[in-house]
């Protein structure tokens, strides 16, 4: 509480963080690929916002992509490793690390939990100094029994998993991932980039959407968990009770020409725009009525987050981290999923119930505001690398 009595919002309160002993900690984030999506995001905001004296850090994707180049844009020193063989790729990192000498190792994704984990333990094997291992589950994917039997014998080694909800704790510790300490940090939101943003301004015209029709967004790979088929095959009731609607599909992926294929076959092709990637997405996600996420899986969500940051009110899918988020009839509207009548009939109450929409838009706002700003996200991340270097210059210090 402040002194007059009012919450303080902690995503507004400036964290001062002195710089540990011994000089800027050196960190290699390692990507699983380079493509775009959530994890890939999350390594952006963080690297972009880390404090550049505190932290030297470098990167390294185990392919190249969107996300690579977008990366080196921003001024960072990006390794690609396009070896699809892991014992190569093993080699190939574990070269690149003894050449930096990182303290800190954070992997991202499955594969580079993988081969990120094998190449700092291949460090320690050939004498050079082994660094700590910190491994973000992103993804809430089912794996094979050989996949997770790999993570139950890797994660001892690990000195940290971080797990970005509660739904992907359950999710590990029913795969058998026991051994290393687990810490819950959710996925942030840039309130600068999403808070005021205006509205594309141009869109309409791109697109021969008509001035004041209401549309209805999606952000999210066009891949088959994201739950897109649903959503189309939703859009012909959506348009009976809401005859000017239009869908906005913002993302691109393997599915995109069957999805296109079934908007056609059920005749509402000229109604669902399909954007393919866009730089402008929070220009696009603040010109929605209603933002959607009908996805079968999902560890998080953060496009979930970005709308709600713009006051946007959201529709989404009752699985995985998602109702960490929202709560259904307060911060927004959750439906079962893989259900078509109960999206269409969520979109078309919020479509038809301005009052209703208004309502759910602002308390959204309001919790990311309280919970998901990427100020929260950063500076816990950067309390991990702190205590993982301090331990080992300790321990250098001993043997020294």
């Amino acid at each position: 509480m402040g002194s007059d009595g009012e919450t303080l919002d902690p995503c507004a309160e400036t964290i001062d963080r002195t710089p540990i002993p011994g000089g800027p900690v050196r960190v290699v984030e390692v990507m699983a690929t380079g493509t775009n999506g959530g994890a890939q995001e999350h390594v952006y905001s963080l690297v972009t916002r880390m404090d550049r004296a505190a932290y030297d850090v470098r990167i390294v994707s185990l392919s190249h992509g969107s996300s690579v180049r977008r990366l080196q844009k921003a001024g960072f020193d990006v390794t690609v490793i396009d070896e699809p063989d892991d014992r190569a790729a093993v080699t190939a990192l574990a070269e690149t690390l003894a050449e930096f000498e990182p303290e800190v190792v954070h992997n991202h994704m499955y594969r580079a939990e993988v081969v990120g984990t094998r190449a700092a333990l291949l460090l320690g094997e050939k004498g050079c100094k082994r660094p700590a291992v910190i491994s973000t589950v992103h993804s809430s994917r089912v794996r094979c029994s050989e996949d997770r039997e790999t993570l139950r014998q890797l994660t001892p080694l690990m000195d940290r998993l971080v797990v970005v909800s509660k739904a992907i704790e359950r999710k590990i510790r029913e795969e058998g991932r026991f051994g290393a300490p687990v810490s819950l940090i959710y996925n942030g939101v840039d309130l600068q980039r999403y808070n005021h943003q205006q509205p594309c301004c141009t869109f309409h015209d791109e697109y021969g959407i008509p001035d004041g029709a209401p549309i209805v967004g999606v952000v999210a790979r066009l891949e088959s968990e994201k739950g897109h088929r649903t959503l189309i095959d939703a859009w012909p009731d959506v348009l009976a009770a809401v005859p000017n609607a239009w869908l906005l599909v913002i993302g691109e992926g393997s599915e995109r020409n069957a999805l296109e294929a079934e908007a056609a076959s059920l005749g509402v092709s000229d109604r669902v725009i399909f954007t393919g990637r866009r730089e402008d997405v929070p220009a696009l996600t603040a010109a929605m009525d209603i933002a959607v996420l009908p996805s079968y899986r999902e560890a998080q969500g953060l496009s979930v987050l970005e709308a709600m940051a713009l006051s946007r009110p959201v529709v989404a899918s009752n699985v995985g981290g998602i109702p960490e988020m929202i709560e259904d009839g307060v911060t927004g509207l959750l439906v079962p999923p893989n259900d078509c009548p109960a999206l269409s009939a969520a979109l078309v109450r919020l479509l038809t119930n301005h009052p209703l929409a208004d309502m759910l838009a602002r308390r959204g706002h309001d919790l990311v505001h309280d919970r998901f700003c990427i100020e929260l996200m950063v500076h816990s991340i950067e309390a991990l690398y702190d205590e993982a270097a301090v331990k080992l210059r300790a321990e250098e210090s001993v043997a020294r």
